[in-house]
């Protein structure tokens, strides 16, 4: 089980500013950005490059909800950055999709 479903069971807490039935959005306990929140599907899909058709609705409710997020939080407006890795090369560290949130300054290019 990954600290993503603990967080989701409430096994484990966290600053979660908001939820649906589909997914759950809350502060990184390690911010990259002043504002960094990460997006998590309530549904395990393990990363991007695993997602099937029949969660097409998922990805699509996450990038809507990243903006819901953003408007809410006061960063919409200014911009943000919405990142998603995948795999080791990518600098997957959970094994669970999750979008990163990350505003509050200006972001650079290349990111790394």
């Amino acid at each position: 089980m990954s600290i993503f479903e603990k967080i989701i069971g409430r096994e484990i807490p966290a600053n979660i500013v908001y939820e649906d039935e589909l997914c759950i959005c809350f502060h990184d306990i390690s911010p990259q950005a002043p504002k960094h929140l990460l997006m998590v599907p309530k549904k395990c899909i393990v990363r991007l490059g695993e997602a099937e058709v029949e969660d097409k609705e998922t990805l699509g409710h996450l990038l809507l909800m990243a903006q819901h997020v953003a408007r809410e939080e006061g960063f919409l407006d200014d911009g943000f950055r919405v990142v998603i890795n995948n795999g080791s090369d990518g600098g997957e560290e959970v094994p669970h999709l999750h979008l990163h949130l990350l505003a509050g300054r200006k972001m650079t290019w290349p990111p790394g």
